[in-house]
């Protein structure tokens, strides 16, 4: 075997792996959207019209994002200037909704209906405060299933 064979061997291995990485993220994102759609999240301790049948545990999120030299800038002309740091909102938005997404996986591995009584808490990080940690919690629990007669009421 020739060390072009050789090479273009090792090529062909790396793109199906590749491939294969790619599909299976493709098959996560698929799989994350229909927890979301079916597994609801909220801050009140019950789900209203429906029962709590068991409670799983607590369940958690956690995301550490860093703040970049072009949000530090965009941040001090709008503290020069007054104004929102959209640049900032927009960083805090990605990882509280990281944050709510990654506890709603983990409460779903555990083969919950919904999480209760979510608190959602923010910290700076870092010796410059250039680190920004969302972290979310809640209690996973199974819901009652609903009877015919139950969705009639509603």
């Amino acid at each position: 075997m020739s060390y072009k064979d050789v090479m273009d061997e090792r090529k062909k291995k790396k793109e199906e792996e590749e491939a294969e990485r790619e599909k299976r993220r493709e098959e996560m994102i698929e799989h994350n959207k229909e927890v979301q759609k079916r597994l609801p999240v909220t801050t009140t301790p019950t789900i209203e019209g429906r029962e709590i049948e068991e409670y799983l545990g607590i369940v958690f999120g956690e995301v550490i994002e860093g703040a970049n030299i072009f949000n530090d800038f965009a941040a001090s002309v709008v503290d020069t200037f007054g104004g929102r740091a959209s640049s900032y909102e927009d960083v805090l938005k990605a990882a509280r909704n990281e944050a709510i997404r990654e506890m709603r996986v983990r409460a779903d591995n555990m083969g919950a209906d919904a999480v209760v009584g979510v608190d959602v808490d923010y910290e700076v990080l870092g010796q410059s405060n250039g680190m920004l940690m969302v972290s979310t919690s809640g209690t996973a629990v199974k819901l009652k299933k609903q009877t015919n007669s139950d969705q009639a009421d509603e």
